[in-house]
């Protein structure tokens, strides 16, 4: 069927009308010898795989049928034996591989590709032409399938793709449906998911319509790396998915995403380390979150989507030591909020530090030291990995320090524009102050790392005094300390910290 496309894609370009292309007298159905439906079906592939490249302001002329890198690799040459063998046969499956048909209520669901059940067996009868059949047993556990077998029964129409991969042939199932006007909506109040990658899992914060956290759970994705193939995976996704959904008709509430595009994917060689790189490849936050989205919709679920900017630093700044949270609860808590138009003003303790002087007087010389340090072990240093993950360190410090200075002494005793980046705040629209700094990314570089120690800590608790200290004013904040132990995550070198 590719072959097929890939000719009804080109005469798409020649500017040839699809009626002409699918009759029974027509190049498609005597060139490859299909009825008209498989070769309407062709042209409705090929027709969307045009679209799709000129929506994406690609030239049309240039689409690889099979895939690029496919393609790309082969060119190369730089296989050979079984080796290039495989290569070869993946892309030939790829590119010929392919049998695509539109359904239709009017065949009893679809009449080339149509599901025949078969007392406890499903059978799939494939339409060769001539009057000629094949059937093949349908083996599947997957949880759609009883939808599926019910659109069977009530021949309402469903279309069908087989594709050919590693010799064995894999057939998909899909239909449109109309959705039911959403039941559960923000008016009651939002369900926030934040996906995260370390440690892996989902956070979910019920908020209430008045802005408050009625209820929040994790729930674990390690066990999806755990699972023996890409089946099985989806299956595990579309459970969590369902327990989520279940989660937000028990409260009666809608779903909030944050609206993330592709992780960048790493490569070996780029100094972040081989943990780090397994955990943005194994990340399925994209397929995840489009499996909510689906089983919401279709349970009259509302679904909303905001903007991710800094949820994550404010969750943790905020209301992770504010409520006792783990910094990804804090984050979905966030979003929920946001979802609902509330502001996120910053508490009266960081508005304070952000008027001390000292405060950055320390930061600033923090990244300058750290700077000095890194420049030194990088001069030192052979190995070249290793100095490309010192070249990235310098370049983190260089940014921290850069937010510090932008954010000017004389306007760090006035009042900042400090609302959270979300589409209800007043004032500036993307939640700086009039300088251009932002401070949630100012406190973030100024207290984890000079005074935590790390970049993203998972204890927060010791931010709590300063988050309710609203009388630090410039010379008056005693200092960083709280009792008679060293600050904590700063190190021995901070337990004489002081801000006067």
């Amino acid at each position: 069927m590719t072959c097929t496309e890939r000719y009804a894609y080109n005469r798409l370009l020649e500017g040839r009308d699809r009626k002409e292309l699918k009759r029974e007298d027509g190049p498609l159905c005597v060139l490859f010898g299909l009825n008209t439906r498989y070769a309407d079906g062709a042209i409705e592939k090929a027709q969307a795989t045009l679209d799709s490249a000129r929506e994406l302001g690609q030239d049309p002329r240039k689409v690889v049928f099979g895939g690029r890198k496919l393609f790309e690799q082969l060119k190369r040459r730089h296989l050979s034996g079984k080796a290039r063998e495989r290569l070869r046969r993946e892309w030939k499956e790829k590119r010929q591989g392919f049998l695509y048909s539109r359904g239709d209520a009017t065949k009893k669901g679809n009449a080339n590709l149509r599901l025949e059940p078969q007392g406890d067996a499903l059978w799939l009868r494939v339409n060769l032409g001539n009057g000629a059949y094949v059937w093949a047993r349908v083996q599947t556990s997957h949880p759609q399938r009883e939808a599926l077998l019910e659109r069977v029964y009530a021949s309402l129409p469903y279309n069908v793709t087989i594709r050919l991969k590693d010799g064995k042939l894999y057939a998909h199932f899909t239909w449109s449906e109309e959705l039911p006007p959403p039941v559960h909506t923000r008016a009651n109040g939002v369900l926030g998911v934040d996906v995260n990658a370390d440690p892996y899992h989902l956070a979910l914060a019920v908020v209430s319509p008045d802005g408050n956290l009625k209820h929040h759970l994790t729930l674990s994705l390690e066990e999806v790396d755990r699972v023996p193939n890409k089946g099985a995976k989806e299956l595990l996704l579309w459970r969590i998915a369902h327990q989520v959904v279940a989660l937000a008709e028990e409260h009666g509430v809608a779903i909030a995403t944050e609206r993330l595009k592709y992780l960048r994917k790493s490569k070996r060689g780029d100094g972040l380390g081989r943990h780090f790189r397994r955990n943005q490849h194994r990340f399925a936050h994209r397929a995840l979150l489009e499996k909510i989205h689906s089983l919401a919709r279709k349970r009259g679920v509302e679904v909303l989507e905001v903007n991710p900017k800094d949820t994550s630093t404010i969750g943790m700044l905020k209301y992770a030591p504010g409520l006792s949270l783990s910094k990804d609860v804090a984050a979905a808590y966030v979003v929920g909020r946001r979802a609902l138009g509330f502001e996120e003003k910053l508490p009266k303790g960081y508005e304070a530090l952000l008027k001390n002087e000292s405060f950055f007087a320390y930061t600033e010389g923090f990244y300058q030291t750290r700077l000095q340090e890194l420049q030194k072990l990088r001069e030192a240093e052979k190995n070249p990995h290793l100095r490309r993950r010192l070249s990235r360190e310098m370049g983190k410090a260089r940014r921290a320090l850069s937010l510090l200075l932008s954010f000017p002494g004389p306007q760090r005793g006035q009042k900042a524009s400090l609302q959270g980046p979300s589409g209800s705040q007043k004032g500036s629209a993307d939640g700086r102050n009039p300088s251009g700094a932002n401070p949630w990314r100012v406190l973030r570089v100024g207290l984890f790392l000079p005074l935590l120690g790390l970049e993203v800590p998972r204890d927060l608790s010791p931010l709590k005094p300063i988050l309710n200290l609203a009388s630090l004013t410039h010379g008056s904040w005693k200092g960083w300390r709280v009792g008679s132990g060293p600050s904590p995550g700063g190190g021995p070198e901070c337990t004489n910290v002081h801000f006067y």
